[in-house]
């Protein structure tokens, strides 16, 4: 039986993956029989992902997927800039040499993806980058903030598969990211670490808005 924090974590990787679509009503008594637990876990899963603005509840009605609002994005991207660049100033000075091989391997794989077919696992891969330097940025508090507004940048990255079909977005900025981290060069990394944003960002605009 899953626990009530598994329960959490399958429901908001589904939404953040798309496997919920925008949209998507989620009921209670179908996914409690899914999972094979009672409604209770469920209902705090519900609470949880209300929290992080990943649901909307309506009562009587049910839990609702939200639409990806671009404009909310918008304001997401303006703390991610800031944010994002600073966890890896933060962790350029005390990151230790094995989390530095463990990037440059994601930056490998990310250098081969075929993103016709290997979209998904490039976001993960890129999202797995993020969450290896929040959690060697040495403040919990920025840690805490950053991951749940990644829940929503990485559902965009999922929803904007088709816009992208060369995997440089990911590798040409990250590899600099940990260039500038083996240099211990903390204005560099923070540099690369918003280039990588604003180069998404600018993408979208220039598809979706």
């Amino acid at each position: 039986m899953l626990k009530q924090d598994e329960i959490f974590e399958e429901l908001k990787n589904r939404i953040v993956r798309l496997d919920y679509e925008p949209g998507k009503i989620l009921n209670e008594v179908e996914i409690s029989e899914e999972f094979g637990v009672s409604r209770t876990p469920i209902r705090h899963a519900f609470q949880r992902l209300e929290l992080h603005k990943l649901i909307q509840i309506v009562p009587r009605y049910g839990a609702q997927v939200p639409q990806i609002d671009f404009i909310r994005m918008k304001s997401l991207f303006e703390l991610t800039m800031v944010l994002d660049p600073f966890a890896a100033r933060l962790a350029t000075d005390i990151i230790n040499q094995d989390v530095i091989d463990e990037l440059d391997e994601l930056v490998e794989r990310l250098k081969n993806y075929d993103m016709a077919v290997e979209y998904r696992e490039a976001i993960l891969d890129d999202e797995k980058f993020h969450e290896i330097i929040l959690e060697n940025c040495g403040n919990e508090w920025l840690q805490e903030i950053l991951t749940g507004l990644h829940f929503h940048s990485e559902r965009l990255w999922h929803y904007c598969n088709r816009f992208f079909e060369s995997p440089e977005i990911f590798h040409d900025t990250l590899e600099p990211v940990v260039e500038a981290i083996k240099k211990r060069d903390a204005d560099s990394a923070e540099k690369y670490a918003r280039i990588h944003i604003e180069q998404f960002v600018g993408r979208i605009k220039s598809t979706l808005l």
